[in-house]
């Protein structure tokens, strides 16, 4: 039988964390010890008071049967009530607000009730991978907005070609980012909002890391500033801010119609997060907020320990105020796939190489706060042994 896969599927370059991990077990099975700054998943354990709300839910015959595909009411509620405290933005849980199985879910999605075969939508470059595959997957096509050290890897809006700007559906945007760990300032996101409504873009944007950030520093909202909420909408994920990447539970919320419009795609696609897990997610919300300070706590002592050893290799970056993320640039002579390589190979150090995010990010690796602080320690006395 002949078996031959859609032209969709063929087009899409090689996930970059599926290659990852290949070259991850290769280089484990010739016996190196690997210490793992690639992959953005938290090494910390889900808090316990949420673990315990899971496990009353679970017991519950009531939510064994199919969930509502765009959520609990009372999900969305505290996604509603949550988003005035700490954003001071009111919602209405019923019209502006969908439970995702996960941002991910909801990104990957959401163009499929948006874009047509041939439209274009804006994707930042560098930038997480699944913006302009669920852009593919829809028929369309991307134009890339990069991302420079110079304009504080921001997007240059003026750059953008006005016949561009004219057909564009959709906008991308990502902060705190990764993988560059820039964070956005309140006049940028007003100059989003007057561009989106000039060009009549839908802006979506990708806040799973607001609440990952240290130094007393508080990231704010796209929904905050004045109009946002004509213009688009926000992902959100509980995966970070809680240690919950693999329970898959996340919301979006913003412009009814927009929010509308990636439910009903939900409604034929998927039956909607596991209402135990939503539960769960409720007490997150709602629940004692110290796991959270601790959580910032404790990658701020890691991103303090790597950064240091960092920069007294030479090696150059900027500190992150926010995101578990290092973007460094790479030393003279190499690629970001070669000095990938390098510390791979020769130290055992899986960091992740920028051009993985997109041609923009060549000259970078990314390296994630996922270890404790002993094994960053020895990360970087292995990365100084081996030299570059």
């Amino acid at each position: 039988m002949n078996i031959e896969r859609s032209e969709r599927v063929k087009t899409l370059p090689p996930y970059l964390f599926k290659e990852l991990d290949r070259k991850k077990e290769e280089v484990r099975s010739q016996g190196i010890d690997i210490i793992d700054l690639g992959v953005g998943d938290p090494d910390l354990p889900t808090p316990e008071h949420i673990i315990d709300a899971l496990k009353r839910a679970a017991e519950d015959p009531a939510n064994h049967r199919y969930p509502s595909y765009t959520g609990m009411f009372d999900f969305n509620e505290q996604v509603a009530l949550w988003y005035r405290r700490r954003f001071g933005v009111t919602l209405d849980a019923g019209q502006e607000v969908v439970t995702l199985i996960g941002s991910k879910e909801g990104i990957a999605h959401l163009p499929l009730a948006f874009i047509n075969p041939g439209d274009t939508a804006l994707v930042p470059d560098p930038a997480y991978p699944v913006y302009d595959i669920g852009i593919r997957f829809a028929g369309g096509t991307s134009y890339f907005m990069s991302l420079v050290k110079e304009n504080d890897f921001l997007p240059d809006l003026s750059s953008i070609p006005s016949d561009v700007a004219g057909k564009a559906k959709l906008m991308f945007l990502n902060y705190p980012n990764n993988p560059t760990s820039a964070v956005a300032t309140r006049e940028f996101f007003e100059s989003v909002v007057q561009f989106a409504r000039k060009h009549n873009i839908i802006v979506c944007h990708d806040a799973a890391y607001s609440e990952m950030a240290f130094d007393g520093f508080s990231p704010i909202s796209f929904l905050e500033i004045d109009g946002a909420k004509s213009v688009g909408i926000e992902f959100h994920s509980l995966s970070k801010t809680y240690n919950m990447t693999g329970w898959r539970i996340g919301f979006a919320a913003g412009h009814p119609e927009v929010i509308g419009g990636l439910g009903q795609i939900k409604s034929n696609i998927d039956s909607g997060a596991f209402q135990a897990v939503q539960i769960a997610g409720i007490e997150a919300l709602k629940g004692d907020q110290s796991c959270v300070d601790n959580m910032r706590r404790i990658y701020a002592e890691r991103r303090d320990i790597l950064v240091e050893g960092i920069r007294k290799m030479g090696l150059r970056l900027n500190l992150p105020r926010a995101t578990f993320y290092l973007w460094i640039e790479v030393p003279e002579g190499y690629t970001s796939a070669g000095f990938t390589d390098h510390l791979l190979t020769r130290g055992g150090v899986v960091t992740t190489p920028g051009n993985g995010f997109g041609s923009a990010g060549e000259g970078y690796i990314r390296m994630a706060l996922t270890v404790d602080k002993k094994r960053i320690a020895e990360a970087v006395k292995r990365i100084e042994s081996i030299g570059f």
